[in-house]
């Protein structure tokens, strides 16, 4: 459970699509997805607004000119998305509006702050001995152990069919939601991607605001989203259809 235990009030919250981009989900009360660049959304709110921000910005490691992610079974549009990670104003502005954080590829990131709490998502024997990276680290704001994830998404057919070349586990994101976050509370995504941590929002109940800046994996994520969302919307509680 997270450190600080208390869900937050929503009422001062903006209405589910306002801005750029609307929610996708009929069925869904908690997702605000918005089409458009994180800095002016982040702008938008005041400070500590979001009780955990979860993200996954660039690393700048060149994983959109043609790296992993174009590999296996995947035919993915060659983007410029990932020449270089976000600048440190991105960082700051992230955290003044996020009470706690929990930031992807904190490996590339770790000169701009300090932090004790890590979590490392280790990917499993599939990926033993390959060129591929073993596993993938998280910087997080919270006073608590490092923690370990063992999944492989290889075994767990993640990589099947994929829409973005940086794609994570909806179980990924609903671990650590379980981990890190409370039912009711508020949480931004500043890079949506394929919209895994949306699906899993969705299902723990949390009210996620998210921007992607790209309009083509927008539209597949909130397509991706709508169609994984409504498969167990009639056997969920958050259902509203």
């Amino acid at each position: 459970m997270p450190d600080q235990s208390t869900a937050s009030d929503t009422s001062t919250a903006p209405e589910l699509g306002d801005g750029k981009g609307l929610s996708p989900s009929t069925c869904s009360p908690f997702l605000d997805l918005r089409l458009g660049d994180c800095m002016e959304l982040m702008a938008q709110y005041p400070d500590n607004h979001f009780d955990l921000a979860i993200v996954d910005p660039p690393y700048g490691i060149g994983m959109s000119g043609g790296n992993v992610g174009y590999k296996g079974n995947n035919d993915l549009a060659r983007k410029e998305w990932d020449k270089e990670p976000p600048p440190p104003e991105y960082f700051a502005e992230m955290m003044r509006v996020s009470k706690n954080w929990i930031v992807w590829g904190a490996n590339y990131f770790l000169p701009m702050w300090p932090t004790r709490s890590f979590v490392l998502w280790n990917k499993g024997a599939g990926f033993q001995g390959r060129t591929y990276a073993e596993g993938e680290l998280a910087a997080t704001s919270f006073d608590r152990n490092a923690q370990v994830w063992t999944y492989d998404p290889l075994a767990g057919r993640d990589y099947v069919g994929r829409i973005h070349p940086s794609q994570k586990p909806v179980k990924l994101y609903a671990w650590l939601m379980d981990q890190y976050a409370e039912k009711g509370q508020k949480m931004l995504d500043t890079h949506l991607g394929s919209g895994s941590i949306a699906i899993a929002a969705h299902y723990a109940g949390i009210h996620l605001t998210a921007c992607e800046i790209d309009s083509d994996y927008f539209e597949e994520a909130c397509a991706r989203i709508e169609r994984e969302t409504r498969q167990m919307d009639f056997f969920s509680e958050n259902s509203s259809c």
